[in-house]
């Protein structure tokens, strides 16, 4: 039998990451045992629903790499994708259910149903509308009297499966409620839909979190009263937030676009969340969509929850950062630079070679480069150095030498600035090292820059960086005289 996966997100809100890491699986699995993956939207929640949401679920998937072979806009012979366009088909099948004896009529009133509480004030449904006969429930029908559908659930015995992480998991049935499948609204609950369409797209293993271990067993029974064989289950470990919190769509945590926006690259992200809670036999850790579909086995996916971790996935980001083409790194690089101190000013390019082995995420950016426009009255302590026996007296030389050396250049590139840079300490009688050093900082003003000398001074210019070093050499005038 060939494999089929399905991804059946609620278009209720962002992408959160334990939402991709369940599409992610189910990829993986399928792709791996040359399967196929099924995209399918659960909007049968209605009040829930968010504007813009399927289309954003969409925009995720295509960023991530993760192609579905059947869905919505793709085809397929298991259709329509969209759970809210088969309405009819919850129905026709409920109403099999009812004559198998596996579900029911319930006409109770809200407030019939909020007077059904045990000493804890828990709700639990009492299957009084179960007793009614065949002739009363047909005449409350006929009086369009409004109803739900609910599951009928055994009164005792158990229910159980193999999960193929967790093992045998088995549920009392008294422990379960006899849930509803179908809303008052004639639409279906995730409990029923989920069920029917699972076993109308052929789908052999479902993926999902570890929240629904407990009530798949409700759901088994539903294929047990069709006579269907359940899917195999594949449920996976929290996404914790720490040692005590799970990552929460609820509360906005861990946002798909929102990494994006914070300058990670979409593969890198995939690549991370791929590795919370699954790791593969020989602990690779940066892997590309291949290279994660060869490897993949569910055997390798924990038991116990994983911690988000983003400084990890800060540094994966870094070496897919450092791997790209300097043209593929401007690309993403541009939209930062534009929101940065040197917006308009510099050739951005020149800081492409600098930053793209420095930068682990491109919100970095705006930072590293933030120096060079604010150029004001600095520390001159910061010239100070003990291997190159540099101070405030011996950087003004190095400065001045410099200053000659710039004056007199017609080509002012990276190569001709390093080469007046080395013939200026020569002829000054210092150390090359030492003139540099103290360049970096007369035209920076900053202790720690991307660049050396040469690059700076390339990337201000002549006139620019002119400007600074007679500013800095004041500086350091006026502090030696004051010393």
């Amino acid at each position: 039998m060939k494999v089929r996966t399905r991804f059946a997100p609620s278009p209720t809100g962002f992408m959160h990451i334990g939402n991709l890491r369940t599409a992610l699986y189910s990829y993986l699995f399928a792709k791996h045992n040359g399967g196929d993956f099924i995209l399918r939207i659960e909007d049968t929640d209605e009040k829930r629903f968010v504007e813009g949401a399927v289309e954003l679920i969409y925009r995720t998937l295509k960023a991530s790499g993760i192609t579905p072979d059947e869905g919505p806009g793709i085809g397929g012979d298991c259709g329509p994708y969209i759970q809210s366009e088969r309405k009819d088909i919850y129905n026709e099948y409920a109403k099999k259910l009812i004559e198998l004896g596996g579900a029911y009529y319930c006409f109770c009133s809200k407030e019939r149903l909020e007077s059904l509480t045990d000493g804890a004030g828990n709700h639990k449904y009492d299957k009084h509308c179960l007793k009614l006969t065949k002739e009363e429930v047909a005449e409350k029908l006929a009086a369009g009297e409004p109803y739900v559908i609910r599951q009928n659930i055994p009164l005792s015995g158990m229910t159980e499966y193999e999960d193929m992480v967790y093992g045998k998991i088995a549920v009392d049935c008294a422990d379960l409620e006899d849930n509803i499948l179908i809303k008052s609204d004639g639409m279906p609950t995730y409990n029923f839909a989920n069920v029917i369409d699972d076993h109308l797209m052929g789908i052999t293993h479902v993926t999902r979190g570890s929240e629904y271990l407990s009530s798949t067993p409700k759901y088994n029974l539903i294929y047990k009263a069709f006579g269907w064989e359940p899917p195999k289950y594949i449920h996976l470990p929290a996404i914790m937030k720490d040692a005590s919190h799970k990552l929460s769509k609820r509360y906005g945590d861990a946002n798909f676009e929102d990494f994006i926006a914070k300058g990670y690259l979409p593969e890198a992200i995939v690549n991370y969340i791929a590795l919370l809670g699954w790791s593969p036999k020989d602990d690779s850790e940066k892997m590309t969509m291949e290279e994660l579909i060869e490897r993949f086995s569910v055997d390798g996916i924990s038991k116990s929850g994983s911690i988000f971790d983003e400084p990890k996935m800060k540094w994966l980001n870094g070496l897919y950062v450092h791997e790209l083409s300097l043209e593929k790194f401007h690309e993403y690089a541009l939209p930062w630079y534009e929101k940065s101190a040197v917006a308009g000013k510099y050739d951005y390019k020149k800081w492409d070679e600098l930053l793209i082995s420095r930068v682990d995420i491109f919100s970095e950016i705006p930072e590293k480069v933030a120096f060079i426009a604010d150029f004001k009255e600095y520390d001159v302590g910061m010239y100070y150095h003990k291997k190159l026996k540099a101070d405030p007296q011996n950087a003004l030389v190095a400065v001045r030498a410099a200053e000659e050396a710039l004056e007199g250049m017609d080509d002012f590139t990276h190569d001709s600035l390093n080469e007046a840079f080395a013939a200026a300490a020569e002829k000054a009688g210092i150390k090359k090292g030492l003139l540099l050093w103290s360049v970096r900082i007369a035209v920076t003003g900053a202790a720690v820059t991307p660049g050396g000398a040469t690059e700076m001074a390339d990337i201000l210019g002549k006139e620019e960086s002119l400007r600074r070093l007679k500013f800095s050499e004041e500086l350091l005038e006026k502090a030696i005289c004051n010393a």
